[in-house]
């Protein structure tokens, strides 16, 4: 596991009104670092959303619909994880919470048959003047990894 990422599986109450999923709470200190802003994103099938890093925030990824494959890569130099990969299968079938530490690339595809829809709560609320995101080209090759879905 790359240094700093943290996994939890959500807490899921299912009745017969349909259910409730916790993703975070504030008494949960090893992900609830701070507040900045929560928003939804989403992905349609095959698609690749990616690859992205932040200086200052840490993302706190749940999947409410759908099923999204999320890739990370830990590109800090001094992090005992350097250069590792890990990723998750994560959405309506395996409900996880995944904490990203701010500095490891991440990235997500859609790998169901609907749109997907990502909550991120993040510890830095979006500066429109000077974003704190940065970019890197998916297919790019800097990243030694391939969204290709791998049968078999």
């Amino acid at each position: 596991m790359i240094d700093g990422v943290i996994i939890k599986r959500a807490k899921v109450i299912a009745d017969e009104r349909g259910r409730l999923m916790e993703m975070i709470r504030c008494d949960e200190p090893d992900f609830f670092t701070g507040f900045g802003q929560v928003y939804m994103t989403t992905v349609y099938p095959g698609v690749v959303k990616g690859w992205h890093y932040h200086h200052l925030q840490d993302d706190n990824f749940a999947v409410v619909k759908g099923m999204i494959k999320l890739v990370l890569y830990d590109r800090r130099p001094d992090s005992p994880t350097f250069g590792e990969i890990n990723q998750f299968f994560m959405g309506e079938h395996n409900p996880l919470l995944v904490h990203i530490p701010r500095e490891v690339v991440h990235g997500f595809k859609g790998v169901g048959s609907d749109e997907a829809i990502i909550i991120n709560l993040v510890t830095q609320p979006y500066n429109y003047q000077i974003p704190d995101e940065f970019r890197i080209d998916p297919h790019g090759g800097e990243i030694p990894y391939d969204w290709a879905r791998k049968d078999g």
